[in-house]
């Protein structure tokens, strides 16, 4: 039925994995404002803070109970099962999606990966950030900064995830909140390329009204069901 399909992954997929959203309702992030440990500015002005909280959120991963669920291991089976072109896009820096066995492409970056702050190389080889964590590609090392995409910087591949919207006919995306572009704008995307769009989300998002079909509940529960609809060849609207 469908051969072309994009899905977006917020932070509602990784929340019932126990990590929590980017953003809570008292607008701070794991109890830090946001401006300090998530903007280019905040990095300047107190770049240990930043390490330090950086540091913490790698940790967390490692916890034996972060795990993948079950909307992450549906996907990952979509992805394996699929006939036709599947891209994974996701908002979330943590590593559930590649856990589970699926490839994603992270816009904005990831918590397992630092960057050079000069020449932009990667880098999964390293242990804590901290002043002493070099660069190894610079004639003067030059102290690796976290691989995160912050506020007021541009999200990672964009070009590859229009183009795949642009020709998309089903755009499914799971706890988004629908208030932080360019991602919130991928459904506006999906709809002007003709395609179904689907939004999964325990609450409706801000953009709520531009999708298709709404599937209310927990990714973990929605989610395998979408994903055997689309295996089995169902229009899904």
């Amino acid at each position: 039925m469908y051969k072309k399909i994009v899905v977006l992954t917020g932070a509602g997929i990784s929340a019932e994995s126990g990590i929590n959203t980017f953003r809570d309702n008292d607008g701070l992030w794991e109890n830090h404002a946001i401006e300090d440990v998530a903007t280019p500015e905040g990095y300047q002005r107190d770049p240990q803070l930043v390490f330090d909280f950086y540091n913490a959120r790698r940790q967390q991963l490692s916890l034996p109970e972060i795990k993948p669920n079950d909307a992450h291991q549906a996907l990952a089976k979509l992805q394996k099962q699929f006939g036709g072109e599947l891209l994974i896009v996701t908002q979330n820096v943590d590593n559930l999606h590649e856990r589970a066995g699926a490839q994603v492409l992270h816009m904005h970056g990831e918590l397992n990966s630092a960057r050079c702050p000069r020449s932009g190389k990667q880098t999964t080889d390293f242990g804590h950030f901290g002043f002493d964590t070099l660069c190894d590609c610079c004639p003067l090392p030059q102290p690796l900064r976290p691989d995160i995409v912050w506020f007021g910087e541009i999200p990672l591949q964009m070009e590859k995830i229009e183009q795949a919207l642009s020709q998309c006919d089903l755009f499914i995306a799971i706890g988004t909140s629908g208030e932080v572009y360019p991602a919130a704008g991928f459904v506006s995307l999906a709809n002007q390329a003709g395609a179904t769009t689907v939004e999964v989300n325990l609450a409706p998002s801000r953009n709520n009204d531009q999708f298709l079909l709404k599937k209310g509940g927990k990714a973990s529960q929605s989610v395998p069901k979408l994903v055997e609809d689309i295996l089995m060849g169902m229009a899904l609207f």
